[in-house]
């Protein structure tokens, strides 16, 4: 099994359990699951976030995402709560489908260290 056909297997697992638990079954995208993380990191629990929230806890999870591979660092909570992040170096320049493979890994990889799957 190739590295790229677990990622297949693990991202296929982890979309239809997500989707289940968190969208009545609707399937949940990259988008909607980075979306969710950003919440999960905020810690706040559920509520209504404005506009600008919602692309700021987008913000958060991919930090928090792509922190283990070296571009980001936690540096403080502010007054409100919310996490910020220093960048440690520059993101490669990627083709969108790497971009996708990345990310996909990282949320895998994600939710692997929270044993949900």
């Amino acid at each position: 099994m190739t590295k790229e056909n677990t990622l297949k297997e693990k991202w296929s697992l982890l979309v239809s359990r997500l989707s289940e638990d968190f969208a009545d079954g609707d399937e949940l995208n990259v988008d909607g699951i980075i979306y969710l993380i950003g919440v999960q990191e905020l810690g706040q629990g559920h509520r209504t976030f404005k506009k600008d929230e919602k692309m700021n806890l987008m913000h958060i999870a991919i930090c928090k995402l792509l922190e283990p591979y070296g571009y980001y660092e936690f540096d403080y909570f502010d007054d409100d709560g919310w996490p910020h992040y220093k960048i440690l170096t520059d993101l490669p320049s990627l083709k969108p489908g790497e971009q996708t493979v990345l990310m996909k890994e990282a949320i895998v990889t994600y939710f692997e260290a929270l044993d949900y799957f």
